[in-house]
């Protein structure tokens, strides 16, 4: 199958040309990111590749479909950057990576909490330049305290399970508990009493217009004082603004994000000699208990094996019919 690939970086060619061995697709590399003035670049190819940063709009859709694509294999879990009704409309088929290693987000998640908790990036820069002070270095202990995990899916299953071994107690919220992570001892309880009780609430669910902003004024201004606020999955399900109102005020005593709500202009790029434009971004920079990485929480050997195999694997089964396609279907399609 003819496949553009968008947003290549050197990574990720070298993961899909090992998983291509397999496959035998005929892929072309582009760095550019997909976006209405790049998505002529598709014209002639039966499907994309594209990541989470790349625009899937209507209008890039439309352009898509009339240059031949028929597929759009994701080489991600979320899809929120798609519309699911253009691609509908216009026949395409997109596939996504249902679950590429729920151990790299959530290790990458404690990673955050283990670093806010004893400023390992201050300690770092101190001693570099020579500074051996402990002073603004107090930490926790973890033992005893109570994190809260908002969406217990695979990827909050293991978060929750490595918070277990330090000893924390458990409290979730998801409309679908699991009994795995109820087997770790957690207590399933509503939104209102998991930010008003918890000093790490670490979220761990997808992007819908039902969890866009989940994390708002409101919910800020419930969070127990002083709490640990971590988010690896979608930037969108924080308000910015009123996080950094609670950074502020003291609310949020701590914030641990890779992912961010207007990321697509920043994230996977060298901005280094650049200036930052998105002043939202910059201040949230200026904040000493503010720990910020790239959308870097995927970025593991396993997971990128993963990925770059059921990718090239969706297209496979939709060209032969055969094996799995992990299809994402619109709402309105879905049966029941």
């Amino acid at each position: 199958m003819k496949i553009a690939v968008f947003s290549t970086k050197p990574y990720d060619r070298e993961a899909l040309d090992e998983a291509n061995h397999r496959h035998d697709h005929d892929l072309t590399y582009f760095e550019a990111r997909l976006q209405p003035p790049t998505a002529e670049l598709a014209r002639g190819f039966e499907a994309i590749c594209p990541f989470v940063n790349d625009e899937l709009s209507g209008p890039v859709l439309r352009t898509l479909a009339e240059g031949g694509v028929r597929l759009l294999t994701l080489r991600s879990a979320g899809f929120n950057h798609v519309d699911l009704d253009a691609a509908r409309e216009l026949g395409l088929t997109v596939a996504r990576v249902p679950a590429y290693s729920p151990h790299a987000v959530a290790e990458h998640a404690a990673g955050l909490v283990l670093a806010l908790n004893r400023k390992f990036h201050r300690a770092w820069a101190r001693v570099r330049e020579g500074n051996f002070a402990l002073n603004g270095l107090l930490g926790f202990d973890l033992q005893g305290k109570t994190v809260g995990v908002v969406g217990t899916g695979r990827i909050g299953e293991v978060f929750a399970r490595i918070m277990a071994g330090f000893g924390c107690r458990l409290l979730a919220h998801d409309p679908h508990p699991s009994d795995e992570v109820l087997a770790l001892g957690a207590e399933y309880v509503s939104m209102e009493d998991l930010l008003s009780q918890s000093d790490i609430v670490a979220l761990h669910l997808p992007l819908t217009p039902a969890t866009r902003h989940l994390i708002d004024e409101p919910a800020v201004s419930a969070m127990k004082e002083g709490a640990m606020l971590i988010n690896t999955s979608r930037g969108g399900l924080v308000d910015t603004r009123a996080v950094i109102e609670g950074l502020k005020s003291g609310r949020i005593g701590a914030l641990g994000l890779d992912v961010y709500e207007e990321e697509e202009e920043l994230f996977f790029e060298d901005l280094s000699d650049t200036v930052i434009h998105d002043d939202v971004f910059a201040r949230l920079l200026t904040f000493p208990n503010v720990l910020i990485t790239g959308h870097q929480g995927f970025f593991t050997r396993e997971a990128l094996q993963n990925i770059a195999e059921t990718t090239l694997a969706n297209a496979s089964a939709f060209e032969t019919g055969r094996g799995t396609l992990h299809q994402v279907v619109p709402p309105e399609s879905r049966p029941g």
